[in-house]
């Protein structure tokens, strides 16, 4: 098992970790997936593991089902136990934004992973996310394959 600083939603059943340092907009941006159906599994820190070649994360039990929401402050949510990862969204700030990205993995516990950049604090930060998960998980395709 590893413990990372990260934050990871599910999309449609689909897992995804939103990396940032402390302050990037990882609860922030988490809190309007969940506005539009997403579902919390770890805030702040999540602990990786790897099971059947998929990397799965869970929220380590003290922060099982809480999350920050600042200005109001630690807030109990209801929360999946875990979630298959498939995508790793990279929070960064607007101007390193990239117009017209390569497509871009990480790897985690051996298993490479699509990965985009993105700003969290832009109106379509929420749209892209969504997105990024159906490309993913290949139910839309890029213009570029």
């Amino acid at each position: 098992m590893e413990q990372i600083h990260a934050t990871c939603i599910a999309i449609d059943g689909v897992g995804v970790l939103l990396r940032g340092p402390s302050g990037a907009g990882k609860s922030d941006l988490a809190l309007r997936l969940i506005d539009v159906g997403g579902q919390l599994v770890a805030d702040d820190r999540a602990d990786l593991r790897l099971v059947e070649g998929s990397v799965v994360a869970a929220p380590p039990p003290a922060l099982a089902g809480l999350i920050e929401a600042r200005g109001l402050g630690i807030l109990r949510i209801g929360a999946l136990s875990e979630a298959a990862i498939a995508l790793v969204v990279d929070l960064i700030s607007a101007e390193l934004v990239e117009r017209l990205p390569a497509r871009e993995t990480v790897e985690i516990l051996g298993v490479e992973l699509p990965s985009v950049r993105i700003a969290p604090f832009e109106a379509a930060a929420v749209a892209k996310v969504r997105l990024a998960v159906r490309e993913a998980t290949r139910n839309i395709v890029r213009a570029d394959d």
